[in-house]
This record gives C-alpha cells, structure tokens and sequence, in this order.
C-alpha cells in the first residue's frame, strides 16, 4: 500500500491524507467517483450495475472510503469489477474531505472530468454516458436531476423532497444565477478546467463536511462556467433512507452551509 500525502499532491492544495490502496492505472480521459462509508451490499449492487453497462469501457472508476469497516470493498470483488482505483481517507472530515481526496487524485492524474456518484445506490448508473457527453460539448458542470423533465424521484422522504424544492434549490438558484432543480444530491460531473481555477479552488480545509456540494452549484455559475441538468433517476429502497444526513443537527447544518455557500462565505479570498 502506498500511502500519499497532500503535500505530494500541490503544496498549494489542502487535501486529507489518504492511502491508495488499489491503483490500476489511469486507462480512459474520465474517471468516476464513488464516495462511499459502510455501504454494505449497496456498494456492491451499484458496482454490478455499472459492469453491466460497461461503464469501465468509457471511465475509470475511483472509490474513495471515508473509513468503512463493514468489509464491503473486498479486493478480489473490486477488481472483478474492474475497479481502477480504491483511495482511503485517514484525514479528519466528512463527505467533502473525500471528494478532495478524490478530486486531487484525479487530477494529479490527468483526468479530462470528473463524474461523481454516490455509493449507496439510489442513482442510476445508465446517464454516465450522457455526462460524458455533456464535458465533451464542452458542459463544465453537469448536475443529475430528478425533478425536470424525464427524471425519476422514487420514494423521496417528504420533507427532504419539499426542502430541495422549497428552499435548497430556489435559494442556489437565486444566488448563482442558473435555474437548478436538484442541488442536494452528489450525482454531477465536472471539468478539470473548473476544478483547477484558482477563483473556484475547491481544496481548501473549509470543505470538511457537505460544504463543496452546495458552494460549487454556487459559484460555477457566478463565474459564468456552463452549467447543464441531466434528467435521472433517483430511487430510496422503500422503509429506508440511506443517508449520511438524518438528523436534525444534520439537517441544520445543511441549511447553514446554505446560508454559507449563497452569500459567497465560502468563496476563496480574492488577491
């Protein structure tokens, strides 16, 4: 295991260490993310579904684990399902510490875009192919949405489905400038050209909890990046709510990350 450091990423970048515990090499211009925490048996599931649809053919597939320690990343399972990389969060934070892992990883390793999916399988792995697309016409920010037209919202619990279309989604809307529908879920994709602007500079030690998600629908938009919904399927197992944001602190610091992200507390300092 080879463990790295972010100071052996960019002096410049404030990235968690992380170990990388299975690297294959990168293979295609786009990489898939896969942030994952004790996802169990639906780790797994999205892991089959996406080598059914061949996904591996057109993007890498990179896990990054917060810490899990339910024994559901087996190493023999991952490369059967033609895993290319698996990294391990050992820094402090949560959701957003990941990404940064991730994010620097990949693009330490010449990554085009950046396609990001959760691993607790409520999204459908089948609109890949129509990220992809969306970066090569040129999209910078592609965001899954369940609520345009052709989307899919199965099983959504209410009173996260009215605070999306209520207050999280008309407040970014509001801020940005672009019409978004569906900003709470991490099923997007992005351009190293956005990743890498020094305006945007995600890898900063701010973005420790669910901090990047809310603050990117934010500030790609004000700063005239292009930015595009896809329609998805987002689907709940009926009974349970896979989610890392359940309680009501959770769900109160989301809406102060909200607050934080729509009035530009997050953005970088301008020099």
């Amino acid at each position: 295991m080879h463990k790295i450091v972010h100071t052996s990423i960019r002096p410049e970048w404030q990235v968690p260490s992380f170990d990388v515990s299975l690297w294959r090499g990168r293979t295609q211009p786009w990489c898939i993310v896969m942030p994952v925490i004790n996802e169990g048996n639906r780790i797994r599931s999205l892991l089959q579904k996406m080598s059914t649809l061949e996904i591996s053919r057109i993007a890498d597939i990179i896990i990054v684990d917060g810490g899990s320690t339910d024994d559901s990343l087996d190493m023999a399972f991952l490369h059967q399902q033609k895993v290319a990389g698996l990294i391990v969060k050992t820094g402090p934070g949560k959701l957003s510490a990941q990404l940064r892992c991730a994010y620097a990883f990949a693009l330490e390793n010449n990554y085009d875009g950046i396609i990001t999916i959760d691993g607790n399988d409520k999204d459908d792995p089948a609109a890949i192919p129509q990220f992809i697309q969306a970066l090569i016409e040129g999209v910078d920010f592609v965001q899954a949405s369940r609520f345009i037209a052709g989307g899919v919202a199965e099983n959504t619990p209410i009173m996260r489905d009215l605070a999306i279309r209520f207050i999280h989604a008309p407040a970014l809307s509001i801020s940005s400038g672009f019409r978004w529908t569906d900003t709470t879920q991490g099923f997007r994709a992005y351009s190293k050209r956005l990743l890498l602007d020094p305006a945007v500079a995600p890898f900063r030690d701010i973005f420790r909890e669910y901090e990047l998600l809310a603050y990117l629908s934010h500030r790609a938009p004000r700063l005239g990046y292009r930015c595009q919904e896809i329609a998805t399927s987002r689907k709940y197992p009926a009974g349970e709510v896979p989610t890392k944001i359940s309680t009501f602190s959770g769900n109160m610091r989301v809406m102060r990350t909200l607050l934080q992200a729509c009035t530009g507390s997050l953005n970088p300092e301008e020099k």
